[in-house]
């Protein structure tokens, strides 16, 4: 049985990681404030490592600024590195998006970052590169809506479930180092807007929702296709509106189980 951690664990992502990681019969172990580990200032980590074979990095930092992301993700990076070194940690893996290299703007420049502090960490390391989970659009709801407006980002995504996203990591995890290993994306292109807008009506919320170009040369970019996958990354469903048909039900199993 391997022994693998997860930073970010309680995430939307992380969450989904510390999940296949079990379902495949290894530990996980879910590092984050709520444990009593702080990945940006090292409090309690190297301690969290004894015995671990590898780590997940799927922290995030809601930040969309360069500046503000690449400070996170260049701190909480290093803080790892040091603590695997230290735990003696085998093997980094890290969680990145596609599309940041002809993106490098804005939130992006930290994952930018990011991977070359990885590359130069002095762990064995793999690096997955996702498109924005399914989950996205209702961060983007979160985010911008005001009293009973609600806007929707212009935006070309091919967006992937969360779920799928932690399996692969989990996979990624149990093997050997890998380096950069190939993208992972959902099996069509969307519209994070038409997005955003199915997921308000799934959510009964009442107001309109405009479509709107945000600034900044991060979603310019996304919405020329930046962000979207090659030819050569691995497809996998289910698609958007598949996954939101399913979250009313999955819902009520939570609310039953509570």
């Amino acid at each position: 049985m391997m022994r693998i951690a997860v930073a970010g664990g309680t995430g939307t992502i992380g969450s989904e990681v510390v999940a296949a990681i079990r379902a495949r019969g290894d530990e996980a172990v879910a590092l984050s404030r709520s444990t009593g580990v702080d990945v940006r200032t090292g409090e309690g980590l190297v301690a969290a490592l004894e015995g671990v074979d590898a780590l997940v990095d799927t922290a995030n930092v809601s930040s969309l600024s360069a500046k503000g992301s690449t400070a996170y993700f260049t701190e909480t990076t290093r803080t790892m590195l040091a603590a695997e070194r230290e735990a003696g940690v085998g093997h980094h893996v890290l969680l990145s998006i596609v599309g940041i290299d002809e993106a490098p703007h804005g939130y992006y420049a930290g994952k930018v970052a990011q991977e070359r502090a990885v590359e130069a960490g002095g762990v064995p390391w793999t690096t997955l590169r996702a498109t924005q989970v399914h989950e996205f659009a209702g961060q983007m709801l979160d985010a911008l809506s005001m009293g009973g407006l609600h806007l929707a980002p212009v935006a070309r995504t091919q967006p992937v479930a969360a779920s799928e996203v932690g399996r692969r990591l989990a996979e990624l995890a149990a093997g050997a180092p890998a380096g950069r290993v190939r993208d992972l994306a959902g099996p069509r292109e969307e519209r994070l807007d038409e997005m955003t807008r199915a997921y308000a009506r799934a959510r009964g919320l009442r107001g309109p929702v405009v479509s709107v170009k945000l600034p900044g040369k991060q979603f310019q970019s996304m919405r020329a296709g930046a962000a979207l996958p090659g030819r050569d990354a691995d497809l996998v469903g289910p698609t958007f509106d598949e996954w939101l048909a399913t979250q009313g039900a999955e819902e009520a199993v939570r609310s039953q189980r509570a």
